[in-house]
């Protein structure tokens, strides 16, 4: 007898957004070996193949396609392209996202010492540049709307399909020095509620997973010295995750599969699921 809580995505296609990234590269191959055509979107097309590449070499199917979740046309030109080759659109991993430095400040604290006697290159929350704060909040907010738009509209015609927008810790509890990526991934949690509400009449469920500290290749410099001790940042993370380490790649997976399965996560929509080792329930104390 089958189990509904087998989750078996034979037959649908997956588009995953940031598909060629540490994170959400092992999303799509997980999705591919539960049965999903995998359609594996990013900017940097040698990132992407390497994992389509290597979802086809484990007997799952995958392709590459060249996407700008900031260009409705390049969207738009992508779900063209995946319908002709898979068919239509029945889950969408909007997991495209990420920080910039212009939209981050140099130190954790503000002193009356940068304002007064201001250090070329250690930008203080009142230099920060509002062209970068909105790079930043446009690439997690707006590339999760955009994608939303024009992947979802079959979704919403066919009566059924999921969307998983990927959220942070950050949503949760703004972290020091990066106050755009904490407003932009704030914005996704709040969205991916009001989506599920939007979309609750047209049989489409939204959830958000939220994903606590993995090291990537956007945070590694961040976290880990040169020679891979932890640095006083990552030592501070580690400290306030009670499980006492960070994420691996492998640990969204559980999560994931639940929230694509109708017949196990039927019920749940506007859920925003923390992947954290317990960060987001700690109080410090």
């Amino acid at each position: 007898m089958a189990n509904k809580y087998d989750t078996d995505l034979t037959g649908k296609t997956a588009a995953v957004t940031g598909g060629g990234g540490i994170l959400c590269s092992r999303m799509a191959e997980a999705l591919a070996a539960r049965g999903a055509k995998v359609a594996i979107l990013d900017l940097r097309p040698e990132a992407a193949q390497k994992v389509a590449d290597s979802i086809v070499a484990s007997g799952g199917v995958a392709k590459v396609f060249a996407c700008d979740v900031l260009d409705k046309a390049s969207i738009e030109a992508a779900n063209a392209a995946i319908e002709a080759e898979f068919g239509p659109i029945n889950i969408l991993v909007n997991g495209a996202g990420g920080n910039h430095p212009k939209g981050t400040t140099f130190r954790e604290h503000l002193t009356l010492e940068q304002i007064v006697s201001p250090v070329a290159g250690q930008q203080s929350f009142f230099d920060l540049d509002p062209a970068g704060i909105q790079f930043v909040f446009n690439l997690n907010f707006i590339g999760t709307l955009l994608p939303t738009q024009v992947f979802a509209r079959a979704m919403a015609q066919s009566g059924a399909g999921t969307i998983i927008n990927i959220s942070s810790m950050n949503a949760f509890k703004p972290l020091t020095k990066i106050p755009a990526y904490s407003a932009a991934k704030a914005a996704v949690s709040n969205f991916t509620q009001w989506l599920a509400v939007h979309f609750s009449k047209v049989g489409v469920r939204v959830n958000a997973i939220a994903p606590g500290f993995f090291l990537t290749d956007q945070n590694r410099g961040l976290l880990t010295n040169p020679d891979g001790t932890w640095t006083p940042r990552g030592n501070t993370i580690l400290t306030h995750t009670p499980l006492g380490r960070l994420g691996e790649p492998d640990d969204l997976v559980g999560a994931l599969l639940w929230l694509v399965n109708d017949a196990a996560a039927g019920f749940v929509t506007g859920a925003v699921i923390p992947v954290d080792g317990g960060f987001s329930a700690f109080s410090g104390v």
